[in-house]
């Protein structure tokens, strides 16, 4: 990587670090009472469930805008993908925190979907295209910034109840921050080669491309590494309170090492990556999990969730999906933002069937649903392996 880049990448990552406060901002018990109130309704169980179903449209957004997304990254460029990202990041915050009711609040939301579309369909072959040698490293920073913010979450709630600060100051500080990043992007240097030119559509790069069975798998691990990280972190505090018997204070404390848990994967992956193919860690990471929600499920104490946090937060979002990313993005060469885009879709598919389905679900089953999709996982994951020696050959030609 030439050092005329270095500023360029941390201001990218910069952008990640904004966007996990935007993806957890909604699932915090605080913020979700706040916007309940100043939407004018009570504060109750059905209620709250609303702010849910806001979260749900974040995943809306990432649909919608997905198949678009990625053959404007690669037909535009990196660059003015990453500011359609950040503008519309921008109005997501500042709607969220002053939504009148629950329709603007759902709107702002989908806005929050589609900026994390185009800045994932940007951002993902930016940092592969300019830390070449080491693709997965890459990618897995995005991850290692997201997981930061998130581990700082509770402190920036805690600042806002020290100082006696409404918590809708948290999305306004966070919306002036991105925009200021925004405004870096538009000086900060990108790789030439970023942005094809070419006035391809989704469709027609997709009807250009050679899938094989092995990529169709590799796309498809986009949904079952996703379901396992995403199904733990919104239901296993349910599990852990309901099910293991930990008290309604301490429940929290599960965020905390399953943040933890995902930094320590992303800093010790990234030394094996440089040992071993990423490919292998998409069978091997998934494994773990798959072990650790067996032993959720059998021994239900509070010290097993502790454990299983952590090691779920190391093994399923751990930087699995990043991984599998920069892997499909070695095997397509020639259309990493539609490609990408295909990955993110069935990320945020599983976003919104799974979870949808997992919340008309016992704490229990759910656990039982995660592993039985985890299970798929690995064996989709095998069978890629297996066949990632012919599917490099054949890279060039996609």
């Amino acid at each position: 990587m030439k050092t005329k880049y270095l500023f360029s990448v941390l201001i990218l990552y910069m952008n990640y670090f904004i966007h996990g406060i935007g993806a957890s901002l909604l699932s915090q018990q605080v913020v979700k009472e706040m916007l309940v109130v100043q939407w004018g309704l009570g504060v109750d169980e059905k209620t709250i469930m609303q702010v849910t179903a806001i979260a749900a449209a974040l995943g809306l957004g990432r649909l919608i805008s997905l198949p678009f997304a990625g053959p404007l990254s690669d037909k535009l460029g990196r660059r003015i993908s990453v500011l359609i990202g950040v503008a519309s990041y921008a109005i997501f915050f500042v709607g969220i925190a002053f939504s009148p009711n629950v329709t603007v609040a759902y709107v702002a939301a989908v806005l929050g979907g589609i900026a994390n579309s185009f800045l994932d369909t940007a951002t993902y072959p930016a940092v592969a295209e300019i830390i070449y040698a080491y693709t997965g490293i890459a990618t897995m920073g995005i991850k290692f910034f997201i997981s930061i913010s998130q581990l700082l979450m509770p402190f920036f709630l805690g600042v806002c109840a020290g100082t006696s600060m409404s918590y809708k100051m948290l999305p306004v500080v966070s919306g002036v921050a991105i925009a200021i990043l925004g405004v870096l992007c538009i000086f900060v240097p990108l790789p030439t080669n970023a942005g094809s030119g070419k006035s391809e559509s989704f469709i027609d790069n997709l009807k250009n491309a050679h899938f094989s069975l092995e990529s169709l798998a590799l796309i498809f691990i986009g949904f079952t590494s996703t379901a396992t990280f995403q199904l733990w972190l919104n239901c296993a505090q349910v599990f852990g309170k309901e099910i293991a018997g930990i008290p309604s204070e301490k429940v929290s404390i599960m965020q905390t090492y399953y943040s933890a848990g995902t930094m320590v994967a992303l800093v010790v992956t990234s030394f094996l990556i440089m040992k071993f193919k990423q490919v292998r860690f998409l069978v091997i990471y998934p494994a773990i999990s798959a072990v650790m929600l067996v032993l959720v499920y059998m021994i239900k104490t509070p010290v097993i969730c502790y454990v299983g946090a952590f090691v779920i937060g190391y093994a399923a979002a751990g930087g699995v999906l990043q991984m599998a990313t920069a892997t499909v993005n070695d095997l397509f060469p020639k259309i990493k933002g539609t490609i990408t885009s295909l990955v993110m879709i069935a990320s945020s598919l599983c976003n919104y069937t799974i979870l949808s389905a997992a919340s008309k679900m016992t704490a229990t089953n759910v656990i039982l649903m995660n592993l039985v999709i985890t299970v798929i996982g690995i064996l989709l994951a095998v069978f890629v392996n297996l066949r990632y020696g012919t599917l490099l050959e054949h890279a060039d030609q996609s």
